[in-house]
């Protein structure tokens, strides 16, 4: 091909961007959050569908505890929407997982903690 046909089609030759480096930092905190993350979600979820197991063996309308166990598809549902946002997907793969982590991690936490300490 020409050097002037591509440069009129595609505009002049430019080089590839060198591929981000993953910083370990970066990735050691992003899965520190989600394991915290994973286990809260697990307890919060054990913890509710015990307690609409025992409900249910008590004979009685277990519409409280569904509410937590409704409430993490919904988290998951705005962790999502959040990860598909512009902005976040252009952010580097351990970056976006760091923000992310970070933005997933307080809430179920928080209620891991508060569900424990009002069970002790």
């Amino acid at each position: 091909m020409n050097p002037s046909t591509h440069a009129a089609l595609y505009g002049p030759w430019q080089p590839a961007r060198p591929p981000r480096r993953e910083r370990p930092v970066v990735v050691a905190l992003a899965a520190l959050l989600w394991v915290v993350t994973a286990l809260s979600v697990s307890l919060i979820g054990g913890l509710a569908c015990i307690v609409l197991l025992w409900t249910a063996g008590a004979g009685e309308p277990a519409a409280g505890a569904v509410v937590p166990l409704l409430l993490i598809p919904a988290g998951a549902a705005g962790i999502t929407a959040l990860a598909r946002a512009p902005r976040v997907r252009d952010l580097a793969a351990p970056t976006r997982m760091l923000l992310l982590g970070a933005v997933a991690c307080p809430v179920p936490t928080a209620f891991a903690v508060w569900f424990w300490t009002l069970s002790g």
